[in-house]
């Protein structure tokens, strides 16, 4: 996501950070936007924990003045309107209603304003899910969402322009027990059919057996994790003339602003 930073010409003053620390983007968007002010968004009290102490500056740190002022809330709250940049980096795929957050990040942005965010899409872990299918196993993985349909959904949370683009990252191991140590600590089965109770050791022995058996000509067991990337702005307001519309103050300036006349579609 970083590259894509370089094609965006807008220079954001305030930043929100979407569940910021397993995402990883903390950095990144100091080093490109250093005078930014940014809104870091957890999901749980706990991860709120950790992005807090990663935001405070020691007492004696060259840094500490002058500095560009982080603000930290859980996703339950509800972030002051009119920032530039939504982040979300490695998250959407983790959340139950897509369109509705999207919607709460169109929101959440400044006319002219942008969203960037990466997430898995369905090509991710598709030889672990055929070993299942032909072990006769409920599928190891939720059902991850197609780009296009990204796209379609920013587009009717009121977003203009999405881009979309996706990439296939290769994974490999050298053994089973070292692949599934690994995939545990990304994350877990979020399906709600998946099985309820515990596994037996003859269950694992056959999921090792299986996992054995896509090793390939060079003695590794490799996974495929598809990578989507989207980015779209926030356009002016487009007011109709058949019926009410309600603009907030800060659109209706940034009209204002741009000399845009508003007309019906």
């Amino acid at each position: 996501m970083e590259e894509r930073l370089a094609i965006i010409r807008l220079k954001p003053e305030r930043i929100v950070d979407w569940w910021s620390f397993l995402g990883a983007g903390a950095k990144v968007l100091e080093r490109v936007y250093p005078k930014a002010q940014r809104i870091v968004v957890e999901p749980d009290p706990l991860l709120l924990a950790r992005s807090e102490a990663a935001a405070a500056r020691p007492w004696w740190s060259l840094r500490r003045r002058g500095d560009a002022r982080t603000e930290v809330m859980l996703d339950t709250d509800e972030p002051r309107a009119g920032a530039q940049l939504v982040w979300a980096n490695m998250m959407v795929h983790a959340v139950a209603d897509p369109p509705a957050l999207f919607m709460r990040w169109e929101r959440l942005l400044a006319v002219d304003g942008f969203v960037m965010f990466s997430c898995l899409g369905p090509g991710t872990l598709k030889e672990l899910r055929e070993l299942y299918r032909r072990l006769g196993w409920p599928q190891p993985t939720p059902d991850f969402i197609d780009m296009h349909d990204l796209g379609d959904m920013l587009v009717g949370a009121g977003f203009a322009d999405p881009v979309m683009d996706q990439e296939t990252l290769s994974l490999r191991w050298t053994d089973p027990d070292a692949l599934l140590r690994e995939l545990r600590s990304l994350g877990r089965n979020t399906r709600p059919d998946r099985p309820g109770g515990l596994r037996t050791p003859k269950w694992r022995a056959a999921l090792l057996e299986g996992l054995e058996s896509l090793r390939e000509p060079d003695g590794s067991i490799a996974l495929s994790f598809e990578i989507a990337y989207g980015h779209a702005f926030k356009g002016a307001p487009r007011l109709r003339t058949d019926q009410p519309t309600t603009v907030s103050l800060d659109d209706m300036r940034a009209l204002v602003r741009s000399g845009k006349r508003s007309s019906s579609p």
